[in-house]
């Protein structure tokens, strides 16, 4: 049985399949440690020429997705879930929603069947979210054309942390963001590239003195790039002050 159950929402299941067969998380696919269902929502509606949006309520320009056919896909995913099994958490991938972090990424790791629904055109009827959607969560502060990049997103980041789809857990415990940090440089062979070497502290064979640099460095790249992200670090991790020897 998967680890996790992805059914993603969408007007353009071909594009979410061609970018979640690949790599990575279409080898754990295959393994079956992670389920994908792609759903065309327009196989849903009513309408003989399968439209799913209209034009919106109070003027303005662009189309709006109708509920009915979300909430139809919504009502098969449902009907396909196993008897007493537990609800699946439906999120809307929107610019109005919170920012994906990898706080939140870890929360939703430990759920068993995510159902995402990519918006398109100018939106989503607010009837329908209202009705089935447990969280929004968006990518970032931009705004894209639609939900699919951003639901591919949250799966390739989530599915990562399942038990199987990396090699092992060091390949994500110490990655940029996931100590709380950027993740410090890293380097391979050869040794010098266009006149730039290798630090010689990677090369010392001293694992101490290793793993102090790459925190040094750490902290240098969040200090200049994530000054938030370096503060709230240094809120969790206080110094600890030398107790002073006693004359």
């Amino acid at each position: 049985m998967a680890e996790i159950r992805f059914d993603i929402m969408t007007l353009f299941p071909e594009m979410m399949e061609t970018i979640l067969s690949e790599s990575i998380i279409g080898r754990a696919r295959r393994a079956g440690i992670v389920e994908i269902c792609c759903r065309n929502i327009r196989d849903y509606s009513q309408d003989k020429f399968r439209r799913v949006d209209d034009t919106p309520y109070g003027g303005g320009k662009g189309m709006l997705m109708q509920p009915e056919p979300i909430y139809e896909c919504y009502s098969a995913i449902l009907h396909e879930c196993e008897e007493n099994a537990e609800k699946p958490y439906v999120i809307y991938l929107s610019p109005k929603g919170r920012v994906l972090t990898q706080e939140t990424v870890k929360s939703l790791a430990g759920k068993k069947r995510l159902v995402l629904l990519c918006g398109h055109y100018e939106g989503v009827d607010q009837r329908v979210i209202d009705e089935i959607c447990d969280d929004e969560i968006s990518c970032g502060d931009y705004v894209l054309t639609g939900g699919e990049l951003p639901a591919a997103i949250l799966v390739d980041a989530v599915s990562r942390l399942k038990d199987g789809v990396l090699a092992a857990p060091e390949c994500y415990e110490n990655e940029s963001l996931a100590s709380g940090l950027l993740e410090y440089p890293q380097y391979t062979r050869p040794f010098s590239y266009h006149g730039r070497e290798v630090p010689e502290v990677l090369v010392s064979g001293h694992h101490e003195k290793i793993e102090a640099w790459r925190l040094e460095k750490s902290l240098e790249l969040t200090k200049d790039r994530r000054p938030e992200l370096y503060e709230a670090w240094l809120q969790a991790h206080p110094p600890v002050e030398k107790k002073k020897r006693k004359r």
